[in-house]
């Protein structure tokens, strides 16, 4: 049975799309079969950050409206056998998603045998996002530290718990999760940045990944390729902890506390 993870955020620009490519990858790496589905009607970036965007015939869209197949539509990722893309429209409108058609196309993923279904939702409270929502079994609330970004995702938390379809029933809550992203420690000590205790004390729910501020987040969406793919970086390292405690393993939080300068980044700079 697979389980479908809404990554979501009430602020645009927190990293959504980054950390479903980044989730969705790496749950492919760790041979589970993952299918991403972009919720961004109107836009569409993943399959940019995916670099797979001259690849689109059909979309998501097309889909629900029974103009093509999920198989047509979906693009397998070229890194990854176990991973497969299912893009957004960009000349539709939001309205174009519907219960029915999305529950259509989660049933049928469900039925190939996907383990995961990842699902990038726009920002904001608007139909794409509440539908990115509605059907989801968790959620990774991803946020800034920052007042207004954090704010932003306790609306959200207000609406899985109310909007959902998991809330309409009566079942168990959708599982919700902490993705603090662009994290500096050297801003939160200087005040600029709100500290890991600080939003966990301000959202109560659990924490499953600290990615620090890295410019390898920014050139590896320019090349087209999910960070995580860049084990030699912080975020890269950071996003594949994260994975492994969304698989239920224990891992410890790094990039938590700000580097100490050796003395030639002293003398010398850097």
């Amino acid at each position: 049975m697979a389980r479908t993870i809404v990554v979501t955020s009430g602020k645009g620009g927190v990293g959504k799309t980054t950390s479903s490519a980044a989730i969705a990858t790496g749950l492919a790496l760790r041979g589970k079969k993952t299918a991403v589905i972009d919720f961004d009607i109107g836009l569409r970036n993943l399959d940019l950050i995916m670099g797979c965007e001259r690849r689109v015939v059909y979309d998501f869209v097309n889909v629900i409206n029974g103009e093509a197949t999920l198989n047509q539509a979906l693009i397998k990722d070229k890194r990854c056998n176990n991973l497969f893309i299912l893009p957004a429209s960009q000349t539709r409108d939001k309205d174009a998603l519907t219960h029915t058609g999305v529950k259509r196309v989660l049933t049928e993923l469900h039925d190939m045998g996907f383990d995961y279904i990842i699902c990038d939702s726009p920002a904001g409270i608007e139909q794409g996002a509440l539908m990115s929502l509605y059907f989801a079994d968790e959620a990774v609330i991803t946020t800034n530290p920052e007042v207004s970004s954090v704010r932003d995702s306790d609306r959200i938390l207000g609406l899985l718990d109310s909007k959902s379809l998991r809330a309409e029933q009566g079942l168990e809550p959708v599982k919700q999760h902490l993705l603090l992203t662009r994290y500096n420690p050297a801003r939160v000590n200087t005040g600029e940045m709100l500290s890991v205790e600080d939003v966990e004390e301000i959202l109560h729910i659990p924490l499953l990944g600290v990615i620090p501020e890295s410019i390898s987040v920014l050139n590896a969406s320019n090349k087209g390729v999910p960070v995580i793919h860049d084990d030699l970086s912080d975020a890269g390292l950071a996003y594949s902890d994260t994975v492994d405690r969304l698989l239920g393993e224990e891992k410890p939080f790094r990039f938590l506390t700000e580097e100490k300068k050796g003395i030639f980044k002293r003398l010398f700079g850097g």
